[in-house]
């Protein structure tokens, strides 16, 4: 069994669960909009470590948007554990999203 095509291909699926999540407010799912700071897989890869922030602390949003992404994952086949950390450092800025974002927003 190649356990790093294994790792790579949970990975993907994690990516592809956050990225049917989006912020109400903008037309871009928030892994490219890089809400998404960190994946880490765990415990024989059935748990996931992820680490967020928001555009900003006074998101109107805040209070869900997590929540969301914690069940978008645990969806993914194989996921057993969710745990998130919502951090506000460093803070977000246009420059951390993908260029596919910054495309659909009109910014390039």
């Amino acid at each position: 069994m190649d356990t790093t095509n294994d790792y790579m291909d949970l990975e993907v699926r994690i990516i592809d669960a956050l990225k049917m999540v989006y912020d109400p407010e903008i037309p871009v799912n928030i892994y490219d909009l890089g809400l998404i700071y960190e994946i880490r897989l765990e415990d024989n890869d059935t748990s996931v470590f992820i680490k967020m922030t928001l555009t900003n602390p006074n998101c109107p949003v805040a209070d869900v948007l997590p929540n969301e992404v914690k069940e978008a994952v645990e969806h993914v086949e194989g996921i057993e554990k969710v745990e998130l950390q919502l951090v506000f450092e460093p803070e977000w800025s246009k420059d951390m999203m993908s260029e596919a974002a910054m495309l659909e927003l009109g910014l390039i």
